[in-house]
């Protein structure tokens, strides 16, 4: 009866101390802000670890590893149900133009228009839906697309918009196309020469309304500036297609002083919650400024680079060549500006301890920049190289033997493939867009868009590097295949090498304890799934310092 009257207590007791023992154990549990789980977490560490939780802890990562590992070690006050889904470290864009993204939103948008024609149409569209703007203004006209692959002339602006200054930029930023207006709000209706660029003339000597490189600031500067009120609106609208796409730290290279100012307010108010990486114009003021005030730093905007610009872009025939162009024998590019003049300019830069990352599309003007370089660096500076377009197998060594950087856009690839080997010829298009032989001599790559040249998603990117096809899978085998990034090579460039490239691998760049809790959730596993369907990739939600920034729910 004894005995009976033991075990009845002790299932009675039971309950409670099962109580007891599990309060006890959730005060030994380490509270956590977050916990991600049912998920593929791909960590991009050194031996990339693939996790299926991670807890998070005042925006930064305290752990990855098994679910059921981290639900005994940690109390987490929201849980987050990835569904099955896959985590990637929130996708780098190395090189992009996110200012000049914004302001693109308030344009007609040329991309794509298969005609000279189309282009007036689209602006017709665009104008009737603003007719009280003081200019028309549109981006991403290609003369490449065209039947006719000449540029045009005025004369089809002119017959169309009399009364308005029009100005369009070419889909690669280099060269822009004006009406006769524009031309006399510039006073540039007789011909001159320019340095570094150049005024396109008709055979009667006059300007056909074609400009390219420097000649377009002689007209740009004229058009009125946006106000601060409707830029910053912009800049949050752009925020957002950023985040829907997966991407958590933008490089905008080359931005003024007053643009930094302002991206850095929006960021302190906390509107802006895009983290930044700026290269600053290598203009006199800046260079100026940054000399007595020294590098910026804050949790959302690294400051610590000029941009400089050595030649122009292939399409336009202003990258700068060591032969001809094989389609123009009579011409070969420029820098635009002299060798001295860019050689003074890395000597103050060095002498600052910024990084310099310098614009080199042509072979003749990387040569150029790779020699220049190699008498100013000495060790960690990572000083880089953007586009890295055409460069002479010669030439590679420089990128191991000083520590550059390449900073490549694969979709350049891609869009330029149809007429690349018109401009360079078959021997030379060998040694362009060859991301694997960069790969190979520098031992990292860092991967952009350079938008708004190229589309904003990472996807294409990654589908682009793996490929080197279009959307519509030309060419069958692949342009230049053998030049083709390996998926995890890819996922670096996008993510910890481009962190690298910014000095911010010990911040973020890879999902590890220490680091920033910014990551992205997507509707497919990019590592596996095939190359076609990439591109279709969906974010379902994007999280910086473990705050979530986008919801695809949202968005329907």
């Amino acid at each position: 009866m004894r005995q009976l009257l033991l075990a009845v207590s002790l299932l009675l007791l039971s309950p409670l101390m099962w109580s007891c023992e599990k309060k006890h154990q959730d005060t030994r549990r380490e509270k956590i802000d977050l916990l991600v789980v049912n998920a593929t977490i791909y960590t991009v560490d050194s031996s990339f670890t693939v996790a299926e939780a991670m807890a998070i802890k005042n925006g930064l990562i305290v752990a990855t590893g098994e679910r059921k590992e981290l639900e005994q070690r940690y109390d987490a006050q929201n849980i987050y149900d990835a569904g099955g889904h896959f985590v990637f470290p929130g996708f780098y864009d190395a090189h992009c133009h996110f200012i000049g993204y914004a302001q693109t939103l308030a344009q007609a948008d040329l991309v794509g228009a298969a005609s000279p024609q189309e282009v007036i149409e689209r602006l017709k569209a665009f104008r009737k839906q603003n007719p009280d703007l003081p200019w028309l203004l549109g981006r991403g006209w290609d003369q490449n697309d065209w039947s006719d692959k000449s540029f045009p002339d005025r004369r089809l602006l002119d017959e169309a918009f009399p009364d308005i200054p029009v100005f369009l930029t070419r889909i690669d930023g280099h060269a822009a196309w004006v009406n006769t207006k524009a031309l006399q709000e510039a006073a540039l209706l007789q011909a001159r020469k320019v340095e570094g660029g150049s005024i396109r003339l008709r055979p009667d000597g006059s300007p056909s309304g074609i400009l390219i490189d420097n000649a377009v600031d002689l007209v740009e500067r004229h058009i009125p500036p946006m106000s601060r009120e409707m830029l910053s609106k912009l800049l949050l609208k752009a925020q957002q297609n950023c985040f829907a796409v997966g991407l958590t730290t933008l490089s905008d290279a080359g931005l003024p002083l007053e643009h930094i100012r302002l991206l850095d307010s929006l960021q302190q108010s906390g509107s802006l919650r895009m983290r930044l990486y700026v290269m600053a114009s290598a203009t006199p003021e800046n260079i100026a400024f940054f000399r007595k005030n020294g590098r910026i730093k804050t949790d959302r905007l690294n400051v610590r680079s000029f941009k400089i610009y050595a030649d122009g872009a292939l399409g336009s025939r202003g990258a700068f060549l060591l032969a001809p162009y094989h389609d123009a024998p009579g011409e070969r590019g420029f820098l635009l500006q002299s060798e001295a003049a860019l050689d003074k300019l890395y000597s103050q830069i060095a002498g600052m301890g910024f990084q310099a990352n310098t614009h080199c599309i042509g072979d003749a003007a990387n040569r150029t920049v790779l020699r220049l370089y190699a008498k100013y660096l000495k060790g960690n500076e990572r000083w880089r190289i953007e586009h890295a377009q055409v460069v002479q197998p010669e030439d590679l060594a420089y990128f191991r033997k000083y520590g550059i950087i390449p900073s490549v856009q694969p979709t350049h690839a891609t869009s330029d493939m149809y007429w690349a080997e018109n401009r360079l010829g078959k021997e030379r298009l060998a040694f362009a867009y060859a991301y694997k032989s960069l790969l190979d001599a520098a031992g990292l790559l860092a991967l952009g868009t350079d938008f708004p040249v190229e589309r904003i998603s990472p996807f294409l990117t990654f589908y682009a590097a793996l490929s080197r096809k279009d959307l519509n899978g030309f060419p069958p085998e692949g342009f230049l295949p053998e030049q083709a990034l390996s998926r995890r090579d890819i996922l670096k460039g996008m993510t910890i090498w481009a962190a690298y490239a910014n000095f911010e691998e010990n911040e973020r760049g890879s999902l590890e304890a220490g680091k920033q809790a910014d990551f992205i959730v997507i509707d497919r596993d990019l590592m596996k799934v095939e190359a076609a369907d990439i591109p279709d990739a969906k974010v379902l939600a994007t999280f910086i310092g473990g705050e979530q920034v986008y919801s695809a729910e949202n968005e329907k």
